[in-house]
């Protein structure tokens, strides 16, 4: 029974399949309410880190780097380890590596141009390093494999990558810890703000991990009921795989993104960028590598990881460059590189990331 249900939310053809035998009107009923999901979701997902973090004592920063970004990319994870496990490999590094230019270049990308998000350069010149670090490793060790592979042959992330991968993960959590500790002053952050009574702890987890569940469950569903409807119009499938489905996959962010700005708290926006990045490549392309050995098509070399390198490394020049908050012409910059990433996968028919 378990594994039916887990087939069913990880088999992308099972649950577009589902909806391919539903109404238009259906559709659109199912669509408004995962929306509906999402937000409240979200809303609680926020109330219960940021009462968590007054609890704890840890800044909001890491509370999102950390607790949140390893939920809003559990659906990633899941998704690409039952594709890896079920004989689809091909969708896992996809998933991650769109995941980032995503999260970074959309989501990033807009929250600077909607609102001042400050910059806490205690945690953000360390975890900064990580987030661009990871990635660029992925590329490295992708770039060696490929010179290392026959011609005749397909470059191949093999197991022992994933599980190097998912050990750095463990150290990458402990060290975010550590740094959070070390960061004196910001352990204060609270102090300043009006006192309040705050929820018992075991609310708080239990708004968090509801809140997720929210989250992931109307984003799983959301996503190929939004892309039936958009086939059902005309709508061309490269279309819909290089720009809903990629936007989709990244509605946990966004969602939590949008929460984040709306309750003023855009600190936890950065961190679960941050920290989703760092994950798509330790946990999600790690996780999926080590339920089956991912091939890595040519289109990455030349295409993909490009832009998610551009991405990231502009990131991390911003974060040298501000000392107090992120400028909105950063974020211009960012939305310029993911709509031309887009629009150049239309354009010339390059597949897709996701």
């Amino acid at each position: 029974m378990l594994s039916t249900v887990l087939q069913w939310i990880g088999d992308e053809t099972l649950l577009q399949q589902f909806v391919a035998e539903l109404s238009t009107s259906t559709l659109l009923i199912i669509i408004a309410v995962c929306i509906a999901l999402l937000s409240k979701g979200a809303d609680w997902m926020i109330d219960g880190v940021v009462d968590l973090a007054e609890r704890t004592g840890l800044p909001k920063i890491v509370i999102g780097a950390t607790v949140v970004s390893l939920g809003t990319t559990l659906p990633e994870a899941f998704v690409s380890v039952m594709a890896a496990y079920m004989g689809n490999p091909g969708l896992a590094l996809g998933n991650g590596v769109g995941s980032i230019i995503a999260d970074t270049g959309l989501i990033f990308g807009l929250t600077c141009v909607l609102v001042a998000v400050p910059v806490n350069r205690f945690i953000l010149n360390r975890t900064g390093w990580v987030q661009v670090g990871s990635a660029t490793l992925l590329v490295v060790i992708s770039v060696v494999i490929l010179l290392n592979t026959p011609a005749e042959s397909e470059p191949m992330l093999r197991r022992w990558v994933g599980i190097f991968f998912l050990c750095l993960l463990t150290i990458y959590l402990y060290v975010t810890y550590l740094w959070a500790k070390q960061s004196d002053g910001m352990t204060q952050e609270e102090d300043e703000q009006e006192q309040q009574e705050l929820m018992g702890l075991g609310l708080c987890w239990l708004l968090v991990v509801g809140g997720l569940l929210l989250v992931v469950i109307g984003a799983r569903v959301l996503v190929p009921s939004a892309s039936e409807i958009a086939s059902r119009f005309g709508v061309p499938e490269d279309v819909i795989a290089a720009t809903m489905v990629a936007f989709g996959t990244s509605l946990p962010e966004l969602m939590t993104a949008i929460a984040a700005i709306r309750k003023g708290h855009p600190e936890i926006t950065v961190g679960n960028i941050v920290g989703a990045d760092v994950l798509n490549v330790l946990f999600v392309i790690g996780a999926a590598a080590v339920a089956a050995p991912l091939a890595i098509p040519e289109n990455f070399f030349y295409f993909h990881f490009p832009a998610m390198l551009i991405i990231l490394y502009s990131f991390r020049v911003f974060i040298s460059m501000n000392k107090t908050e992120f400028r909105r012409w950063q974020g211009v910059w960012l939305l310029s590189v993911y709509g031309g990433y887009v629009f150049l996968q239309y354009a010339l028919n390059i597949g897709a990331a996701h």
